[in-house]
């Protein structure tokens, strides 16, 4: 009897110790993995540093090129893609692009009502896009301060209290391009296809012919078509336009642009950043803004 006792004893005993030892392997497994999301949030939080010290970055850039010329056009520094450059533990890559090369879709309204010379501009832009021409009238009824739909196809605020959920029509400028997904036809195909060539910046902007594409180009001139966009795009590749009468000279016989449509510099750009630090990664986008002879300022900064 003592001996079975015994048995039981010694069973028991190896298996509180087989116990222990699994119930130690899970704290160190659980203090490890603690330690492990502990040293990736503090490498995240650096990443998102060093994407704030990025977009300095980019502001000096501008800056710099403000205050040597005030012709912007893509043989200059800011629009070199910034090689990887090293940073504690890891690495920072950006690039800046020009918001003046593309269509701003807020110069649709100009003091709450539609500018009907811009409005030919975008429906072109669609066309030449092969995009459906309502699609400028429900921009159009999103930015503008009234709440009468185009009779062209707009949506103003009964559409969008119909849907699920509801929502009211802003009825003010776009602050980024991310919100047309809240305007009635432009789904996700639509917004690929247009993300090139569209941006939504503060106030009326005109279009710089040195870093428009040939559609924003072809869109915005009337008269002139994509193959004669593509040439000006070809000719300015060799030597940018120093100014509007330079690029007016080298339009197609009767071709003519309105001098407030299209410039030659440019005051917004947006910088796109990735940082790598260890494990971590951090990668967003910040709308640049050149003001007077000051330093850029930052519009707005969004995480990716």
């Amino acid at each position: 009897m003592r001996t079975r006792q015994q048995g039981v004893a010694i069973v028991l005993a190896i298996g509180v110790v087989a116990l222990a030892a699994l119930v130690a392997a899970a704290i160190m497994v659980s203090q490890s993995t603690w330690a492990r999301q502990l040293e990736l949030s503090a490498e995240h939080v650096q990443a998102r540093s060093v994407l704030q010290a990025g977009a300095d970055w980019a502001r000096a850039i501008l800056n710099d090129d403000r205050r040597v010329s005030n012709v912007d056009h893509l043989g200059e520094p800011w629009a070199l893609r910034l090689p990887p450059m090293p940073v504690e533990n890891g690495e920072l890559v950006g690039q800046i692009e020009d918001q003046q090369g593309a269509f701003n879709v807020n110069n649709l309204v100009s003091d709450g009502k539609v500018n009907v010379a811009q409005l030919a501009h975008f429906r072109r832009l669609l066309s030449i896009l092969d995009l459906p021409d309502a699609l400028a009238y429900t921009l159009v009824d999103w930015i503008d301060d009234d709440s009468l739909p185009q009779p062209q196809g707009g949506a103003e605020d009964a559409y969008y209290l119909a849907l699920d959920p509801p929502y009211l029509s802003a009825n003010r400028p776009l602050i980024d391009v991310a919100e047309l997904a809240l305007v009635s036809g432009f789904d996700a195909g639509v917004r690929a296809r247009l993300q090139p060539y569209v941006t939504a910046l503060p106030g009326f902007t005109a279009v710089n012919v040195n870093t428009a594409t040939p559609q924003v180009l072809a869109a915005v001139i009337e008269g002139l078509d994509i193959g004669g966009a593509q040439a000006l795009v070809a000719q300015r590749d060799r030597a940018y336009y120093r100014d509007r009468d330079d690029f007016s000279k080298r339009l197609p016989r009767g071709v003519a642009a309105a001098a407030g449509d299209i410039g030659v510099s440019s005051d917004y750009f947006v910088a796109t950043l990735r940082v790598t630090i260890g494990g971590a990664q951090a990668r967003g986008k910040a709308l640049l803004a050149r003001t007077g002879s000051g330093w850029p300022v930052v519009l707005w900064r969004k995480y990716l």
